[in-house]
């Protein structure tokens, strides 16, 4: 098992008064103008808190790096960080300065006036071309002026980890290093549902497309004791079963993959469980359609109709499948869980999730718009064992690929 110099690690060495960069992930949602930008899920803001608060306490003068969205290499004032950073102080309860630039003018002028202790955010990673460059050389180049800011590293960022840039991977080759709390937590999570995971072990997927999960089914069909499909993935599965659809999401070039899935689940004794009732409309909710649900089987979705979530039986099914489970990870929603009408799937999961958390199992809630949905449907986050910040990387992790960002970490 690979070993990582860890924050506590760091701690013990000595931070005080050393530039300490941080590889946060506070890309969150934000609506709103662009000078009037409003967080709308600061989840991610607040799972970064720790390690900062931990370095800054021991004296660190703490430079926090991080990107939000996807700028195209240039700044971009519907992505800056500035709401964040004013949120990440709040959090903190103390000052958090924030720079103009990455590693420009303001950048060294904030940078350098730290005192220990003090916390700065440097704008937006990814206005700066280099940050996501597929060019060694220009990648490396940024990552030079990223690390002429500070003394030590820290990676912090999972949601990041599964990619090679700049901020990420080239300044871990440049600075001493340390895992940060939050990417330690989840390393250790995602070995527990990949070694030896405690069983029954479930695994419940949803989200829009099949094609998002192809490595993650592949690898845990071989892991998992029951697979648990829903969302919008699962008519493609359907499809694959010889039914009808409708208008519901289908990927016609992953029909044959889904066959041949079902069919490796019944030949291993792995349970892939598919809804057996769905909810439909005729039209996709908006702000000009009012929902008119409609609970069918799912064998017969109407031609004019969509499916928005799976239906109330399989929402009991799918519930009673996590009793008794020891280790369940859960990624993607069941539905349409934004809209009321379609939110009913995703809540029932969400809920036996955190029954099996009562009973002293694992849950991981697998990131991204799984995480959004506990915290919109009102669910308390300590309800749950983990929830991840990373969905790609935590699906990557699961799938058996190598990370970047976590591999240039280990210790030699």
């Amino acid at each position: 098992m690979a070993s990582y110099t860890t924050l506590a690690d760091l701690v013990e060495q000595g931070v005080a008064g050393k530039r300490v960069l941080v590889r946060s992930d506070l890309n969150v949602p934000l609506d709103g103008p662009a000078d009037q930008k409003v967080i709308t899920d600061d989840g991610r803001i607040r799972a970064s808190v720790p390690t900062i608060r931990t370095l800054a306490e021991a004296g660190a003068r703490v430079v926090v790096t991080a990107h939000l969205g996807r700028p195209k290499g240039a700044p971009d004032p519907a992505y800056s960080l500035r709401p964040v950073a004013a949120r990440l102080g709040e959090l903190l309860g103390r000052d958090v300065r924030f720079a103009r630039d990455t590693v420009g003018e303001s950048a060294h002028e904030v940078v350098h006036g730290l005192e220990d202790g003090q916390v700065a955010v440097l704008e937006n990673v990814r206005f700066e071309a280099g940050e996501t460059s597929k060019d060694d050389a220009e990648r490396g180049a940024f990552a030079d002026r990223l690390a002429s800011l500070a003394e030590l590293f820290v990676s912090d960022g999972f949601g990041v980890v599964h990619r090679k840039q700049a901020s990420v991977y080239d300044v871990a080759q440049r600075l001493p290093h340390a895992v940060g709390g939050l990417v330690q937590a989840e390393i250790e999570v995602l070995r527990r549902l990949t070694v030896e995971p405690d069983r029954p072990y479930v695994v419940v997927l949803g989200g829009s497309k099949v094609s998002d999960k192809l490595g993650v089914i592949d690898n845990l069909l071989g892991k998992a004791d029951k697979l648990l499909v829903g969302g919008g993935m699962v008519f493609t599965f359907l499809k694959a079963q010889g039914h009808e659809v409708g208008k519901s999401l289908l990927e016609e070039d992953q029909v044959e993959v889904c066959r041949e899935y079902l069919q490796r689940a019944a030949e291993s004794g792995v349970q892939l469980i598919l809804p057996t009732d769905v909810v439909v409309d005729t039209a996709f909710p908006s702000g000009d359609v009012t929902p008119s649900p409609q609970v069918v089987a799912a064998s017969e979705i109407p031609a004019d109709s969509l499916g928005l979530d799976i239906g109330p039986e399989s929402a009991r099914a799918f519930a009673g499948a996590l009793v008794g489970a020891r280790t369940v990870f859960w990624n993607g929603p069941m539905g349409v869980f934004e809209v009321d009408a379609f939110a009913d799937g995703t809540r029932a999961v969400a809920q036996a999730l955190t029954e099996v958390t009562a009973d002293g199992g694992l849950s991981v809630v697998g990131g991204g718009d799984s995480a959004a949905a506990v915290r919109t449907l009102g669910f308390a986050e300590d309800a749950f064992g983990h929830i991840s910040t990373g969905g790609g990387a935590s699906l990557e992790y699961l799938e058996g690929k190598e990370l970047p960002g976590v591999r240039v970490l280990e210790d030699d």
